[in-house]
């Protein structure tokens, strides 16, 4: 870490310019006002803390997302000032927070070299944030103070007297400036942090998220190897040649500067045929790499080739056989960080280095190292260079295929495609091109599209995973190859982004397994071998409907292709489950009745109804919830059903209250707890008997409650919706066992249902209120028709254009990458050749899944 050599205090702080037009034009400071506009927020106050860290002031950084959707960063740092600021003449973390510009970032002294936006960052926050709070420890006192809009509402003041120090900002994103819903994803967050802890080795990150109150997630990030830790991660799911990676980390003076570069460099190599390396600069991710990669480049080629002409022995290979700069990079793991104190990056959105001189200090430090340890490690130098080596054959292999292609006019000269479907327009700005699952669903999407600007490419099965294959045999695989030329782009070394003819690439898959597994060997072959493709947003993912719905007796009013007013059946298209199932309860409860079986008395209807049906609903999800829980407790019947399961869960009801948690120790007798001050009183005297005790916790990883003896299932969310219910039963004088089907012995004769929900003519029993919603829906199934699609063959031309390819109609999703590193590490798991992080992804994930085959 780079350590400052001078106090940091009020006069450290200067002045740019003020924030009174970033409320105005938000996307100027942080993007968009959309999910990557909103979660940068959350970097922008991070990236304070690791300055802290990087200057040598903070080992710690707590990240905890609230129930209530605001969001808190701490740190152990030094705390931002909180004297009165000598030009501003108000207390100084108050001129941080409302004044654009403000910030030690400018300061040499206080920060030799920064991430961020340099001064912008929590002053930007402020403004977009609905409130926001700062609590600074500092000088054995806590200070806060609270802003709304960027406005203060609370003065500075002390509030109470303190141990720790640092600082602790809480924000909650305006709702008036963020245009879709503010909702913290927890896998974004996590990719970042995990990122910064591996680049700042020894600083440790904590994420919390208190959102499920049943399931609090938290992970700690914390990697004392740093990038050593780091390389191996994206690595880990293929095999790996080295048995440690060549690490390394120096400086150099910088002329450009006026300050020293600090160059860290971690490298690994796996048994896969594509390089993945990952560059920063002052912990920014620089996706389109730079100078400084420019050096690393340069270094690991000349070195080693050098190696091979000063060893002929060991090397054993003719000069004219020496690997390219290509071939060393074949199966090249690397993260490549530097810190630069006046980074100069290209364009705005700092993804590219430009600082001329960082190239030859990259180079320097790399090459003298890599020199050395060529030198004492011949055995591991011998191991890299046969790979390269053979790396060289393949593509020599590769550039045959591609060479025997142009004279075929096939892959990379674009000659007749007899698949392919092109479009009129030869201008890849309004061109786009349908990458089409099968060919019958290709040939109705050529029935649907626009002939002038719409192309369709259908695929024959499962493309080829390239993950792990050769170039060669890439190229010779024909749908790929089909990719290649249908795009214009060539692949390779010959690849260039300004041959695309479309400026829109769509996958149009199946709703199904098979179209899913398909969608993801398509982005493979594009994340492996055209990143830039997914990096300037040419690539989306087509959005089928997976319901149709079809209104019995109700017409519609069109215009047809001649301007004709016609008439038609209503239809309505739902993209997946939950929308459907809103909408067919929403038609269920339209003049319906909810009426017991003994008398003719309404029991519910109107909106009394639709509240009461909001009731069941929720106990439906409390029941799943249940039974997930319960089924996953050892000793749990699994052939018991969900309703089962939740009449034991309910018949542990006392007071009216339901079990806060379910505890199982081994050899221990464990009661039933109905509060958290329950549970913490059973676990103290439980540790106090024993305190080598290992608890397990709902959350915590699986793999540790094997070896537990004692495991706490939590039911905090279920048990508030039931008790919700259970008191709305007794205010209707219904019981919980009114909630639930009877239950009928075996060869027992089934009672009439004890409620009936009535609407004109038709009439439907209800045997338990738990099945009201599924009831609702079977009487909106009396009035409309449902059609479930399975695949793209299944809609006609009109359906498929209405839906999925009217650009005025259809939703496209955009394939993004925030982080190479994070989509490198999925990939390498779902296509990799272990067995086990793939399994583990699929069994961590799996719960999260509503329809696997939608």
């Amino acid at each position: 870490m780079v350590t400052a050599t001078t106090d940091y205090t009020s006069e450290n702080i200067e002045i740019k310019q003020g924030i009174e037009h970033v409320r105005a034009r938000p996307a100027m400071y942080i993007g968009d006002i959309y999910d990557k506009g909103l979660h940068h927020l959350i970097s922008e106050v991070v990236d304070n803390s690791v300055d802290e860290a990087m200057a040598g002031h903070c080992t710690q950084i707590d990240v905890t997302i609230s129930d209530d959707g605001a969001i808190s960063i701490m740190d152990n740092g030094r705390g931002i000032p909180v004297g009165i600021h000598p030009k501003m003449g108000k207390p100084t973390v108050e001129v941080c927070l409302t004044e654009l510009g403000a910030g030690g970032k400018f300061s040499k002294d206080s920060y030799k070299v920064s991430g961020g936006l340099h001064g912008v960052g929590v002053s930007c926050v402020n403004a977009l944030a609905e409130w926001l709070e700062a609590e600074v420890y500092r000088e054995g006192k806590t200070h806060r103070i609270r802003f709304e809009r960027g406005v203060t509402t609370e003065p500075l003041e002390v509030v109470g007297k303190t141990e720790r120090r640092g600082t602790k900002i809480t924000f909650l994103p305006d709702s008036q400036i963020f245009k879709a819903s503010i909702e913290f994803k927890y896998a974004t967050i996590a990719a970042r942090l995990k990122e910064l802890a591996y680049l700042n080795a020894g600083l440790k990150i904590v994420l919390t998220d208190e959102r499920d109150e049943d399931e609090v997630r938290s992970e700690t990030f914390h990697f004392p190897e740093g990038i050593r830790d780091f390389v191996n991660e994206l690595g880990g799911s293929d095999e790996l040649l080295l048995s440690k990676p060549i690490y390394l980390k120096g400086t150099e003076d910088s002329v450009d500067s006026g300050g020293q570069v600090e160059v860290e460099i971690a490298i690994q190599y796996n048994d896969t045929y594509s390089p993945t390396i990952v560059s920063y600069t002052n912990n920014i991710n620089t996706i389109e790499g730079g100078t400084h990669l420019t050096g690393f480049r340069t270094a690991l080629t000349s070195t080693l080739n050098t190696w091979i002409k000063d060893n002929p022995d060991q090397a054993r290979m003719k000069e004219s056989e020496r690997p390219s700069g290509d071939d060393y990079r074949e199966g090249l793991v690397a993260v490549v960080s530097v810190k630069v104190p006046e980074p100069q990056f290209e364009g705005q959105t700092k993804t590219k280095l430009g600082n001329s001189d960082v190239a030859g200090i990259v180079q320097a430090v790399l090459g003298s190292y890599l020199k050395n340890w060529c030198e004492q490690n011949p055995g591991l130098t011998k191991k890299i260079v046969r790979k390269a080596a053979e790396a060289r054959k393949v593509r020599l292999a590769a550039k045959k295929a591609k060479d025997m292609a142009r004279k075929r006019k096939d892959v990379l000269t674009g000659g007749g495609i007899p698949k392919l479907k092109d479009c009129e327009s030869r201008n890849p700005e309004e061109c786009e091109i349908y990458l089409v699952e099968g060919d019958s669903a290709g040939g109705t999407a050529g029935e649907a599209r626009d002939t002038m600007t719409q192309a369709i490419l259908p695929l024959r099965g499962k493309i080829l995973n390239v993950w792990k294959a050769t170039h060669d045999r890439m190229l010779n695989h024909n749908e790929i190859s089909t990719i290649i030329q249908a795009l214009g782009t060539s692949i390779l070394d010959d690849f260039n982004i300004e041959r695309l003819k479309y400026h829109k690439v769509v996958i149009m898959c199946d709703a199904d397994v098979d179209g899913s597994h398909i969608r993801t060997l398509i982005l493979t072959f594009f994340f492996r071998q055209m990143p830039e493709l997914i990096e300037q947003g040419k690539i989306y993912v087509a959005q089928p409907p997976l319901f149709k719905i079809t209104y019995k007796g109700v017409k519609e009013e069109y215009v047809d292709d001649k301007g004709k007013t016609r008439k038609k059946d209503k239809e309505e298209y739902f993209l997946n489950d939950s929308t459907f199932q809103t909408a067919m309860l929403r038609l269920g409860l339209d003049g319906t009745e909810l009426k017991r079986l003994v008398g003719q008395d309404n029991l519910l209807e109107g909106e009394g109804l639709a509240s009461f049906a909001e009731v069941m609903e929720a106990v439906v999800k409390a029941r799943d919830e249940v039974a997930k829980k319960l089924r996953s407790s050892k000793g749990t019947n699994a052939r018991l059903s969900r309703n089962d399961l939740l009449r034991r869960y309910l018949s542990r009801s006392k007071e009216g209250k339901l079990p806060y948690a379910r505890i199982q120790a081994s050899g221990k007798k464990a009661p039933a707890v109905y509060s958290e001050q329950q549970l913490e009183d059973w676990l103290r005297a439980a540790l106090e008997a024993e305190p080598e005790l290992k608890v397990w916790r709902q959350g915590e990883p699986l793999s540790e409650r094997a070896t537990s003896d004692v495991q706490i299932t939590l039911f905090r969310k279920p048990k508030k919706a039931l008790e919700k219910a259970l008191e709305t039963l007794t205010s209707m004088g219904l019981t919980f066992e009114d909630l639930l089907p009877p239950i009928v012995e075996q060869g027992g004769e089934k009672p009439d249902p004890a409620f009936r929900l009535v609407r004109g003519k038709d009439e439907l029993g209800v045997d338990g209120l738990i099945e009201l919603t599924k009831r609702l829906r079977d009487m909106a199934a009396k009035s409309v028709d449902v059609q479930r699609y399975k695949g793209l063959g299944e809609m006609d031309a009109d359906e498929l254009e209405e839906t999925t390819m009217d650009p005025a109609k259809r939703i496209l999703k955009l394939v993004t990458m925030e982080s190479t590193a994070q989509a490198n590490e999925i990939f390498s798991k779902l296509m990799g050749s272990k067995v086990e992080p793939r399994r583990e992804f699929i069994e961590r994930h799996a719960l999260d899944v509503r329809d696997l085959d939608a």
